[in-house]
């Protein structure tokens, strides 16, 4: 007999091999990720899309004639804090206008459940004072509105700084 004619067979079933398992690793990870996300999606809740997104869009020539009639009537205002404690300056060329109490909300821009609106009470002289709910950090949307809903002042508050927040009418 031949030596070419006697074949050793050294070949080990396909599951001993590495290079099916090397092969099979890239789509078992894409399925393991497709799970994860898939259960990240239905745990966690999306706070930042609005149920009625009609009625939202409805309401944008209401929300503008507000910052129309916050720029008329030549309001401003600087928002300062202390701790949990606000101060507001409210300058405006009808100073008759301001009402004694005002609506100061803190929107966060992606943890809905953190949002605040804090009532400010006039001390006088255009000032308004009120207090934190929970501390605040890092970046808010600020809207002041008197309490009958006729205008608004927006800002965007860096919590963090110590400067003050100038709130100004966005009529543009």
């Amino acid at each position: 007999m031949n030596a070419s004619m006697t074949l050793k067979n050294d070949s080990k079933p396909w599951y001993k091999e590495p290079w099916p398992w090397i092969l099979m690793a890239g789509p078992g990870l894409v399925i393991v990720a497709a799970i994860i996300t898939i259960w990240i999606s239905v745990v966690t809740s999306d706070g930042l899309v609005t149920d009625d997104y009609y009625k939202e869009g409805l309401a944008v020539n209401q929300r503008m004639q507000r910052d129309h009639q916050a720029s008329q009537l030549g309001l401003h205002a600087d928002l300062m804090r202390a701790g949990l404690n606000l101060r507001l300056l409210v300058t405006s060329s009808e100073p008759s206008s301001l009402p004694e109490v005002m609506k100061l909300r803190l929107a966060h821009p992606t943890i809905d459940g953190r949002d605040q609106t804090i009532e400010l009470k006039s001390e006088g002289a255009g000032f308004y004072g009120g207090v934190l709910a929970a501390d605040v950090a890092g970046r808010w949307h600020v809207t002041l509105e008197d309490p009958a809903g006729q205008w608004r002042l927006q800002g965007e508050w860096h919590a963090s700084l110590e400067e003050p927040l100038r709130l100004d009418a966005k009529a543009d």
